[in-house]
């Protein structure tokens, strides 16, 4: 499928937009995505000999002749996204026009000597139970740490104690599968470029909050990816150099106060201050006398939900807890916004179930630090669930049909003669 990276991008956003809306005839593509009939009815014969795209019913005309639609060929491929955490696995089962065919967890210990082994072998049980129709084109894997090429899949991820882990290298070997490996809020830049409302958009920005806070950076329909792997770490950007210490080793950074364990500190320095109470539920240090501390290390999103709770119960306390981190979140994200000039931004992850209660200390904090002419950025909050960051990893394999820019490398030109075969 060689072409103009143009022609590249446009076939990702044909693919993107049937497989979101459904069927539409080429001149509804072309009015869509302000292409030229031309341009469509080229690019849309390409796709449908790759066996990706398939004409379907004529659409009814009010006067002249019916238009046909198009259709994205879900068989024609599938990936499976594994999603690295600190103590499971999320791996999901999704065809190309991004329905998820199915779900699973499994533990994991990554500080483990045979951390690679346990992941190997999850994946590999998996594999074997999707072999079949459609045909799998490969595994993405998506960790929360830098990675040095998508291709080659070495991991520096310190919230995993891992470093030069070669993650892609042991999982190609036990598999004889392309394995792409990559960033995890980089791997949902992919998802939401194919799927989401980066669609439409060529450059935005992608911010999440939950037990960690990420950035990730597309320009040009691509994610920027830095020198060696590591953009977007805006959570270790630093804001008070006097600030707690954070896992990355450094004080002060942004993840140390708005990242779940951030979160439940200050709840904590509130909880003191008001005499050990902070709202009425006993996981955040209510009456039953449950300390934070304590369910932070349990489980601090569950911790978390928690404080959320109590803050739409009315605790004012919480909700000041969720407002001043949205506050310092939100003139981070400033700062990256006035550097970079996206069209959008897109908040995920699982603290977007609190938004509303970010949101309070976010939006005026944002607005009064962006550069004038940018003060009307959209910040757009899309929902969430446990299967969304494998689904992000999926999509690393998905996209690399379209894959212009190379990023994919070797792994990218297997997964791409995976697909024209089946599709031949």
């Amino acid at each position: 499928m060689a072409g103009t990276d143009r022609g590249d991008l446009t076939r990702t956003a044909i693919l993107a937009l049937l497989g979101t809306v459904g069927p539409l005839s080429r001149s509804e593509i072309a009015r869509e995505l302000d292409l030229s009939p031309a341009t469509v009815t080229q690019l849309t014969k390409e796709l449908i000999g790759h066996g990706m795209l398939e004409e379907l019913d004529l659409k009814p005309s009010r006067g002249g002749r019916p238009a046909q639609r198009l259709g994205l060929v879900g068989s024609a491929g599938r990936a499976l996204g594994v999603k690295v955490t600190a103590d499971h696995l999320v791996l999901v089962d999704v065809r190309l026009d991004g329905e998820v065919l199915g779900s699973w967890e499994r533990p994991h210990d990554p500080a483990a000597p045979d951390a690679l082994e346990q992941l190997a072998d999850a994946v590999e049980s998996v594999v074997r139970e999707i072999s079949g129709v459609p045909p799998l084109l490969g595994v993405g894997v998506g960790v929360p740490g830098s990675v040095d090429d998508q291709a080659v899949g070495t991991v520096n991820a310190p919230t995993l104690g891992w470093q030069a882990m070669p993650v892609g290298e042991r999982l190609r070997r036990r598999l004889n599968l392309p394995v792409l490996v990559e960033n995890d809020v980089n791997a949902l830049a992919a998802a939401e470029r194919l799927y989401g409302r980066g669609r439409t958009h060529s450059d935005f920005l992608v911010l999440t909050i939950g037990r960690g806070v990420g950035a990730a950076i597309v320009a040009g329909g691509r994610v920027y990816r830095g020198a060696r792997g590591g953009a977007g770490e805006f959570g270790h950007l630093q804001v008070d150099p006097g600030g707690p210490p954070c896992g990355c080793g450094a004080r002060g950074c942004l993840e140390a106060f708005v990242g779940s364990a951030g979160l439940l500190a200050a709840a904590r320095a509130r909880n003191a201050q008001a005499a050990g109470r902070v709202g009425t539920d006993p996981e955040v240090g209510g009456r039953a006398g449950v300390e934070p501390a304590q369910v932070e290390v349990r489980d601090p999103l569950g911790g978390v939900a928690a404080l959320g709770r109590a803050a739409a119960g009315g605790d004012v306390a919480a909700r000041e807890v969720f407002a001043e981190a949205g506050a310092i979140l939100g003139r981070a994200t400033a700062g990256l916004i006035n550097v970079v000039d996206p069209e959008v931004v897109v908040v995920l992850g699982e603290g977007t179930a609190d938004w509303p209660l970010w949101r309070t200390g976010f939006e005026p904090a944002l607005r009064a630090q962006l550069y004038p002419g940018r003060r009307d950025i959209s910040v757009e909050v899309e929902g969430w669930d446990d299967t969304s960051w494998a689904q992000g990893a999926a999509a690393l394999v998905l996209a690399t049909p379209f894959d212009s820019a190379g990023a994919a490398g070797e792994q990218g030109r297997l997964v791409r003669a995976r697909l024209i075969g089946a599709g031949s």
